[in-house]
């Protein structure tokens, strides 16, 4: 399995590669920006399709990216549903602020418990709402993607409209904070002092919320 992590953008997005070299076969998080570098590291990784675009959630740092994505590659769009409705509703000042194309809707909808599968690499999505009403993690194999949920050392904005502090403190303790302590935790932006951490740290250490 590969599992790559790549920093993409003006806005520390992270970005992650999961691909299975057998069946050639991968598949993007939140693939923000710098869509044909990310396909040609795809390939020199032995991948050569890339099945979907898995978006953490719907805000615009994290989908500007999709329109490119699906010219280079043709994948589909995977969302949690209640985010669905706004992946192609950003409005355009904020389009404008962040040079950024509009999202085509998405092809896949999932919730909690669904798998996404490529190759033999299988994502489990945990419902993590709270910075948007939609907002997933994605566990594979002890790690764990976590979007703008969780960060090292930090956590999501919850200033935006569908945000609760209320719902995001639940969904790290209720959602995150109960995975296994050794679990990797790979957050959707690099603003932790190093690029990911472990769930026993955050517990122990994240001064926002601890365990």
């Amino acid at each position: 399995m590969i599992v790559k992590q790549y920093e993409v953008g003006n806005f520390s997005v992270f970005c992650y590669l999961i691909g299975d070299e057998e069946t050639q076969e991968g598949l993007f998080i939140d693939p923000a920006d710098h869509a044909k570098e990310l396909v040609a590291e795809a390939t020199s990784q032995g991948l050569l399709k890339i099945n979907y675009i898995v978006n953490t959630h719907s805000h615009v740092d994290h989908i500007m990216g999709n329109a490119e994505m699906v010219k280079e590659t043709r994948a589909k769009i995977i969302i949690h549903e209640e985010d669905a409705p706004y992946l192609t509703r950003t409005p355009p000042d904020l389009l404008e602020m962040f040079s950024a194309t509009a999202s085509p809707p998405a092809d896949i909808l999932v919730k909690e418990g669904d798998v996404i599968q490529v190759g033999l690499a299988k994502l489990k999505v945990i419902h993590t709402p709270g910075h948007s009403p939609g907002g997933m993690s994605l566990y594979l194999d002890g790690m764990v993607f976590t979007g703008d949920t969780l960060f090292v050392g930090s956590v999501g904005r919850t200033d935006f409209p569908g945000s609760s502090w209320d719902v995001l403190e639940n969904s790290i303790r209720k959602k995150l904070y109960v995975l296994p302590g050794e679990t990797v935790v790979l957050p959707g932006h690099n603003y932790g002092s190093t690029p990911s951490s472990t769930i026993q740290y955050e517990r122990r250490h994240n001064p926002f919320v601890r365990g």
